[in-house]
This record gives structure tokens, C-alpha cells and sequence, in this order.
């Protein structure tokens, strides 16, 4: 069960859905793992092709594996639209460490809508158990106290 600190670089997206009437979408990602949800600054009239370039920490403490993106678009006078949804699965990075800048598709309605660009760190949190995984010393037994009688 990993343990530790997950940091999501959020870097770009594009081929999104620039389906404002009178003006370009105002593209904003909502980063959930978990209970935990983070939020990304909104880029006014940015596009389909956003640039973000934002980190976030999320803290990792159980066996969930997945980081789901779901990108908004910014509404002054109506609720804001969701763009679509990227779901990341975490094993990769709890097992390598760190995976680079990668694609990742977005998807709504079950089809493809674009891709979304982020790179992932797993550090693990430095715990007791791992602290005494030094082999042990021996303190004695049969062997060393054979001889004394």
C-alpha cells in the first residue's frame, strides 16, 4: 500500500471543444483523488489549448489508484460547463517514481474530445516500518552460549 506525497503537474490541453457562442472557452480543471479536490486558475479565453503549467500535492495514504481531471469552462452568467473527464491510473507512477509530460485522453459522453497533458511524482513517505528494515544484530542464543559450562 503506497504511502507518501503524489505532485500533478498540470501542463496543457488541446482539441477541446471551444463551444462558446460568442467567445472562447475560459478552461479551468478540477483535479480529484480521493476525498481530496484541487482546482486549477482559470485561462481566460484560452481555447482548445490551454496552458496551465501548475503544480499540485495531493497526499496518498491508501491503495486508490486513479486521479480524475475534469475539465470546466468558465460561466459568467450560467452555470459552468463541463468539457470532459480524464482519468489517470496511479500504479504506474507509485511504481516508477515519476512518469514525464504525458497525453492523456478527455473524454465526454464516451467519446474522444481532446487530450490533456500532465506529468506525475510519487515520493514515499519515510515511515517506522521502513526506518527498521536494517537487518537485525544478534543478541545471543544457542550458538554463542554453548560453550560456556
Amino acid at each position: 500500500m503506497p504511502r507518501g506525497t503524489l505532485e500533478v503537474v498540470l501542463v496543457s490541453a488541446k482539441g477541446i471543444d471551444d463551444n462558446d457562442f460568442l467567445s472562447s472557452i475560459d478552461p479551468y480543471v478540477i483535479l480529484t483523488y480521493r476525498a481530496q479536490e484541487k482546482k486549477s486558475t482559470v485561462q481566460e479565453d484560452a481555447g482548445s489549448k490551454p496552458q496551465w503549467n501548475e503544480s499540485f500535492l495531493f497526499t496518498v495514504s491508501d491503495s486508490a489508484s486513479e486521479l480524475n481531471l475534469k475539465i470546466m469552462d468558465k460561466d459568467n452568467f450560467s452555470q459552468d460547463d463541463c468539457l470532459g473527464v480524464a482519468t489517470i491510473h496511479l500504479d504506474p507512477v507509485f511504481e516508477a517514481g515519476s512518469i514525464p509530460e504525458t497525453a492523456y485522453k478527455v473524454v465526454k459522453d464516451e467519446e474522444y474530445c481532446g487530450e490533456i497533458k500532465v506529468a506525475l511524482t510519487f515520493t514515499v513517505e519515510k515511515n517506522e516500518e521502513q526506518d527498521y528494515a536494517e537487518p537485525e544484530e544478534s543478541y545471543g542464543g544457542w550458538k554463542e552460549s554453548s560453550g560456556e559450562f
